[in-house]
This record gives C-alpha cells, sequence and structure tokens, in this order.
C-alpha cells in the first residue's frame, strides 16, 4: 500500500526546492539544488533564475522517480511569492508555480499556495522542536530579507506582520557582497564560517547602528571591505563580519525583549543557520530557537508541512 504524502516545492532566487511529508507531519525527503552563479557574480537576474529552476526540476524529477515509487500525493504546495504583503512579487516562484498547479491537474489534488517566507518560519518551527501555540518573534535574515517579524498564531495557522529589520542592505547580501570581495564563491555564508572558524586573531571592534527593531548593515560592507584591503586576511574579515551580525541580532533582540518579554523567538534563514552567530545569540538569551541547517537555508519542507495542515483543514 502507498504512503500518502504532500508535495511541496519552492523556486526561490537561490536553490530548487522540493520536499515530501507524511500525512503525520514528519518529512520524509527534503532535496535542494542551488541554482549556478558564475564565478565573481553577486546573484542572478530573474530571467536565468528562471531558466535555472527549469533545469534544475530535470534533475530532481530522476531523484523524485526513484524514491518516490510508493508515495501516493494527495495534495501539493508551492512559494507563489516572497512575503505575505500585497505586491510581493519575483518572477522565480512562477516556475514552482506552474509546475504545481500541472500536478494538481494531474493528480486530481488541490494545489495550496503560500509566501516562501512563511514556508522559511514554518520550516524553523519544525526543525527546532520547539512547541508553538500562541503568539511568538521571528527574525527573518537571509540573502533577500532581513525582517523581525510579530506572528499572531491561531486556528493551527498564523498571520505575519512586519515590526522591524534592517533599513537598507540585508545581512546575508552584505556577507554575499563581503565574500565575493574576498574571492569566495556565491552564495559566500558557508565560506565566511569556515574561514571565520580558522581565524586566531583579535577580532577589530566596531560601532553597529541599532535603533529600537531597526538596524543599518550598509557600514558592515564598508568597514569590512577597508579592513581586507588592508590586511588581506580573509579568515579576520570573516571573523569580524560575524561578530558584527552577531552583535546587532543581539542588540535588537534584546530591544525585542523589553516589548516582548516572555514571547519565543525564532530564527529563520539562511543567515541562522551559521553557527558563530547561533552560538553568540544562545549564549545572550533563553527562549530564542533556530532551524537546524539544512532547514535554515531556502528549502520546501515548511511549505509541504503548510500544505499538509490546509489538507487536514479541508478534507
Amino acid at each position: 500500500m502507498k504512503t500518502k504524502v504532500v508535495l511541496g516545492l519552492d523556486t526561490s532566487n537561490y536553490t530548487t526546492s522540493c520536499a515530501v511529508c507524511d500525512l503525520n507531519g514528519t518529512i520524509l525527503t527534503n532535496y535542494k539544488l542551488l541554482l549556478p552563479v558564475k564565478e565573481g557574480e553577486r546573484g542572478l537576474r530573474q530571467s536565468d533564475a528562471v531558466f535555472a529552476h527549469i533545469k534544475n526540476f530535470q534533475k530532481l524529477a530522476s531523484m523524485i522517480k526513484n524514491d518516490h515509487k510508493e508515495y501516493d500525493i494527495v495534495a501539493v504546495g508551492y512559494s507563489a511569492y516572497p512575503r505575505d504583503f500585497e505586491g510581493s512579487y519575483m518572477p522565480c516562484f512562477l516556475v514552482g508555480e506552474s509546475l504545481s498547479l500541472m500536478i494538481s491537474a494531474l493528480y486530481n489534488v488541490e494545489a495550496y499556495k503560500f509566501s516562501h517566507q512563511k514556508g522559511h518560519i514554518q520550516a524553523a518551527i519544525y526543525s527546532s522542536n520547539t512547541c508553538i501555540d500562541n503568539d511568538f518573534i521571528a527574525f527573518h535574515v537571509s540573502g533577500g530579507t532581513t525582517e523581525i517579524l510579530n506572528v499572531n498564531f491561531s486556528d493551527d495557522d498564523y498571520k505575519i506582520n512586519i515590526i522591524g529589520g534592517s533599513d537598507d542592505l540585508h545581512i546575508g547580501q552584505a556577507i554575499d557582497r563581503i565574500g565575493v570581495k574576498m574571492g569566495l564563491s556565491f552564495p559566500c555564508g558557508r565560506h565566511i564560517e569556515e574561514l571565520a572558524l580558522q581565524n586566531t586573531k583579535e577580532i577589530p571592534s566596531a560601532n553597529i547602528c541599532v535603533k529600537d527593531f531597526s538596524c543599518n548593515i550598509s557600514g558592515l560592507e564598508n568597514l569590512a571591505v577597508k579592513l581586507y584591503e588592508k590586511t588581506l586576511d580573509k579568515p579576520l574579515v570573516s571573523a569580524f563580519v560575524l561578530d558584527f551580525v552577531s552583535k546587532t541580532l543581539i542588540k535588537l533582540t534584546k530591544n525585542l525583549r523589553k516589548e516582548y518579554k516572555d514571547a519565543k523567538i525564532i530564527f529563520a534563514g539562511g543567515v541562522m543557520s551559521n553557527s558563530i552567530v547561533q552560538k553568540n545569540i544562545k549564549n545572550s538569551f533563553d527562549n530564542v530557537y533556530f532551524a537546524t541547517p539544512e532547514y535554515s537555508s531556502d528549502n520546501a519542507a515548511g511549505i509541504a508541512i503548510l500544505s499538509l495542515k490546509e489538507y487536514r483543514k479541508r478534507s
């Protein structure tokens, strides 16, 4: 007898993702393929991202075919836009939407759409092993987003309101710019972390820019580039970058704790998979939660679980 499953698809500007969960909400598979970026470049144009997703799904099709012979798809979900706000749109999400609607028609199952951001939050909740049954705060920190979100939980669903974040560069964006400047491959987060762990020198101090729930990150890029041009020391510069990011997020969290004293705070998005940043935040606070690395970076697991919730409601 085949196992009934829900399929989730996510087509961000970084990764083609496909995940499957069973009807108990357990992720059975979570496939991810990075979009190829040329050496020295800091991302993809949307037209190139769309083309790369189409090619990646050809590869994913072979992987799914081999592993999912015993699965019976009962619903499919996809990320249709970046965030849960009017006007939020990126063409790359059309690839996942088109494929999901085709699967929906072929299998005669419902297709559910969500935001990429909501998928990130759900994946963080799933992998952090924390029980969420009331309102909470979520950081979404990645190459395309640096936002603090007040998440209102109700009836096994939640609504998202932005209460803070970066007023200029996204944190992941700054990390990638600095990494490319040092000759690292895009996306640069993993390489920055590996280099920072090699550093043995004293990290230069720097003034962060945080006011209430907002921050400015452009200064980080300027300071890090100057430090690299002066020292050509990649491990030191990488450690400096992650120290700056940690201090910024810690200050924002301290400010949040003044108003949301008992709220659980969940950190989601690719930047938050960084072990150094995680350690610094965990050493500073209780009641903070992180996705595991495979569920921090772009993935479709959260979309699959969100789709399962909708399937349950309508079954």
